[in-house]
């Protein structure tokens, strides 16, 4: 699913705010230099989303502050137990 993200780099407080589903306003501390603020957003939406965030990226947005992501959610499967039946 895309995502879109607002950043502040070298804010005072790290923050995530969820506006809608698809939509953060996310504030890091780290400047925006070498990748550092791109670096530690992802890790924060890694953290947001838990276990359940499998892959993140972005895919639009790499030298600006408005950023869109890629979030690759995790799909739970279900084995289904196969039931044997005997015929005498």
């Amino acid at each position: 699913m895309y995502i879109k993200v607002k950043v502040t780099p070298g804010a005072g407080k790290e923050t995530i705010a969820v506006l809608s589903d698809d939509l953060f306003r996310i504030s890091v501390k780290v400047p925006a230099e070498r990748n550092m603020a791109n670096a530690r957003v992802i890790e924060m939406l890694r953290e947001y989303y838990g276990g359940k965030a499998t892959h993140i990226r972005i895919v639009s947005g790499h030298h600006s502050g408005s950023k869109i992501f890629d979030v690759q959610m995790a799909k739970i499967q279900y084995k289904m137990r196969e039931k044997c039946f005997a015929f005498y």
